[in-house]
C-alpha cells in the first residue's frame, strides 16, 4: 500500500505542478486533488518537493477557503512564475494574425499540429511553447477553445509516442512508477487514437503490471 500511496502522491504533485497547461486549469485539477488525497497519500506528499504547498492547497479547498476553480496566489507552484512571466511577452500585430489564423485553420491531427509548431511565434518559446502560447491566448477568451483543441492533440501525440517507446524498450522501476503516476493522462488521451489507442493502452497496463 505504501508504494501505491507514494505513486498517487507523485501523480497529484505532478498535476499540481502542471495545472497551468492542463485543459480546464484549476477547475479540472482541484476535484482530482480533493478526491484522491487520502490521509496516507498526504503523508507521502510530505517528502516530495512542493508537496507541503500542495497539502495546504488541498486543505484550503476542503475547508472552502479556496473555490474549486482557483488557488491562493501564495500556493501557486513555482511561485506562479510559469503563469506570471509570459504575459509580458508582447506579440506584434503580424504575430497575432499568424497565431489567430493558424488556430482558425487547425485540424486535430499530426498535420495540424505540425502547422502550429512551425509558426515563428511558437518557435521563439522553444520546448516551453505549450505553456507560453496558453498564457498568451488567455488574454483572448474567444481563442481558448481553439487552443484547447491544439493542446489536446499535442498531449495525445506526445503520450502516444511515449507509450510506444516504453513498450519497445526495457522498463526500469523508476519509469514504471512514473507511468503509473501519469496513467490518468494515458487513459484520457490514448483512446483518441481509436482501436489502436485502446490496444496501446492495454499493452501499457500489461507491461507495467508484469513488473509487479
Amino acid at each position: 500500500m505504501n508504494a501505491k500511496n507514494s505513486t498517487t502522491a507523485q501523480k497529484l504533485v505532478n498535476l499540481y505542478r502542471q495545472a497551468h497547461v492542463i485543459v480546464g486549469g484549476w477547475a479540472t485539477v482541484n476535484p482530482v486533488l480533493v478526491k484522491e488525497a487520502t490521509d496516507n497519500v498526504i503523508a507521502e506528499m510530505q517528502n516530495i518537493p512542493t508537496g507541503k504547498m500542495l497539502i495546504r492547497h488541498i486543505e484550503n479547498l476542503r475547508s472552502g477557503q479556496t473555490p474549486m476553480d482557483s488557488i491562493e496566489r501564495e500556493l501557486m507552484p513555482y511561485g506562479g512564475l510559469m503563469v506570471e512571466e509570459l504575459p509580458s511577452v508582447q506579440l506584434t500585430r503580424s504575430q497575432w494574425n499568424e497565431l489567430e489564423n493558424a488556430l482558425q485553420r487547425f485540424t486535430p491531427d499530426q498535420s495540424g499540429l505540425d502547422m502550429i509548431q512551425s509558426l515563428d511565434v511558437v518557435h521563439q518559446f522553444g520546448p516551453e511553447w505549450p505553456v507560453a502560447i496558453r498564457t498568451i491566448v488567455a488574454t483572448k477568451p474567444d481563442l481558448i477553445p481553439k487552443w484547447d483543441a491544439v493542446f489536446q492533440t499535442y498531449s495525445a501525440y506526445r503520450l502516444w509516442n511515449t507509450a510506444n517507446e516504453i513498450i519497445a524498450n526495457p522498463l526500469s522501476e523508476r519509469v514504471r512508477a512514473q507511468v503509473q503516476a501519469d496513467m490518468p493522462e494515458y487513459e484520457t488521451y490514448l483512446p483518441m487514437f481509436g482501436d489502436a489507442g485502446d490496444e496501446l493502452l492495454r499493452k501499457l497496463r500489461t507491461f507495467i503490471s508484469s513488473m509487479n
